[in-house]
């Protein structure tokens, strides 16, 4: 969120509106949400809509940087290939041309050059990079079998299903069963679950912290057991041309998705459009935005909300007081994202080569991924790197403080001392160094949070004239679950207009 923009709706202090504009369906919020409603708004012939963003690009976390040498994400960077269940996400990867072929088909065909080059990742431990995410360099025998079994059981819960006969961990998570001995993970920790089903070893628990860290911006001590579980055990998809755990990426990151889902909504996505009040009426909303130095009123049959939950009680002060309490009862993880570009590659220490994603070990850092990699074909002068850090051990408000305060050199001070213990010419061959501050990046699925009462109210609301959108109503956030909420937000309001 702009800071600038984000603090002025904290603060208040709008001018009234001076003109009216009318639209037949109005969507708030130009994310993968809003962006996914009017796709699904556009697919089914529907034309009267106008999609708001607040900042100065449509995209939300899947926006990307560019400079003259290549892209790279700001954020979201990949998408592994979808589930059965998520059949949206294979209808959009259909039309753009990258799932080939039936989109329901078991193991579809994927375009090449969408599918991560090899390698795909690597991790950084005690002076040495190692193949794949799990280190296996002085792991005795019994850490090894633990890793196994732990790798084991995820496989078994992928499969695995509830008295109601769903999938216990489907993507979209909604879809999930709702049996209630499985969702009762949700009320304990995923590092609980670990030590209770005998999973104590270092390595693997360092596999579940980083996996929360990286999807979630918390600790796996901090995270729904569901939650933690829901990451290794959601993602059955396959491809015939591509071994399992491939996922789709391309050098800015999952900005190529967002787009893909914009064109539908040519011409009908205004940016810089600040919405500071909601009014529902008999007929209709009406809309208070800002657009440059004025106020405009926009008036609709219908809105989706598909901005964060915890703005929406700032600007619709009829808010019903139990979905004020849902929207404001979550919290949501801050982040830190830094894009070095470099002139050349690194030096690199001994182990396995270069790779995609390039995981640390030890580190607050979550590490680095190469926007270059999926052009290795290609003879480059440099490349970028695009580092990222969950700030998941402060608490979240402590963390916003930290990103409001501290200097754009601290960070990007720290940012170089890390990677130069890795790197030991970074410094020499940064020539740019971006850094990019992210307070409320995504809702926090702490124990608790998603098979209560107050999430699933956010999921289940709908007004006679306002629908919302956004990942934030399952509780986390991924491109399957803020796609899934918009389609699903379009096809609720086409039952009214």
């Amino acid at each position: 969120m702009s800071l600038a923009r984000g603090h002025r709706l904290r603060d208040g202090g709008f001018p009234a509106p001076s003109e009216v504009r009318k639209t037949g369906v109005l969507v708030v919020g130009g994310g993968i949400s809003g962006l996914s409603a009017a796709w699904q708004l556009a697919k089914a012939g529907v034309d009267d809509f106008l999609v708001l963003e607040m900042e100065s690009e449509a995209g939300g976390n899947s926006r990307a940087g560019h400079s003259e040498l290549v892209a790279y994400p700001w954020g979201a960077h990949y998408l592994p290939l979808p589930t059965p269940e998520a059949n949206w996400v294979r209808e959009l990867l259909g039309e753009l041309g990258v799932l080939q072929g039936d989109p329901g088909a078991d193991r579809p065909v994927y375009e090449e050059r969408c599918l991560c080059a090899t390698p795909q990742e690597r991790v950084y431990r005690n002076g040495l990079w190692e193949e794949g995410m799990l280190p296996q360099r002085g792991i005795d025998a019994a850490e090894r079998d633990q890793q196994r079994r732990f790798h084991e059981r995820m496989n078994d819960l992928k499969r695995a299903t509830g008295r109601d006969g769903r999938r216990v961990f489907a993507i979209p998570m909604e879809l999930s069963s709702r049996d209630p001995e499985w969702l009762a993970l949700d009320r304990i920790s995923f590092a609980q679950w670990l030590s209770d089903n005998g999973f104590t070893m270092p390595t693997v628990h360092w596999l579940a912290n980083y996996a929360c860290r990286d999807d979630y911006g918390m600790a796996h001590e901090q995270t729904s057991a569901w939650a933690g579980l829901h990451y290794f055990a959601c993602r059955n998809g396959e491809a015939a041309n591509a071994a399992s755990d491939t996922v789709l990426t391309a050098p800015e990151g999952n900005a190529w998705l967002a787009r893909g889902l914009a064109r539908r909504a040519a011409g009908r996505i205004l940016t810089d459009a600040l919405v500071w009040r909601i009014e529902e009426g008999k007929h209709g909303v009406t809309v208070d935005a800002m657009l440059g130095d004025k106020s405009v009123r926009f008036a609709a049959r219908q809105l989706i909300w598909a901005a964060p939950a915890f703005v929406l009680p700032r600007v619709w002060p009829a808010m019903p007081a139990e979905l004020r309490a849902a929207a404001r009862g979550g919290d949501y993880a801050p982040w830190l994202t830094a894009n070095l570009h470099l002139s050349d590659f690194p030096e690199e220490r001994h182990g396995a080569p270069p790779a995609w994603d390039n995981v640390l070990y030890h580190s607050a850092g979550l590490g680095y991924v190469v926007a270059t990699q999926q052009l290795i074909r290609r003879r480059l002068s440099g490349t970028v790197f695009t580092w990222y850090r969950a700030l998941h051990d402060v608490p979240p408000a402590e963390g916003r403080r930290l990103l409001l305060t501290t200097p754009r050199e601290v960070w990007a001070e720290g940012v170089l001392t890390e990677l130069e213990g890795i790197h030991p010419d970074i410094r020499r061959l940064t020539t740019r160094l971006d850094v990019f501050r992210n307070a409320h990046a995504m809702r926090r699925p702490v124990p608790g949070s998603l098979w209560g009462g107050p999430r699933q109210l956010l999921a289940g609301y709908r007004s006679r004239h306002l629908t919302l959108a956004h990942a934030d109503l399952s509780g986390f956030s991924l491109f399957e679950e803020a796609q899934y909420r918009g389609v699903i937000a379009a096809e609720r309001v086409m039952l009214s207009i």
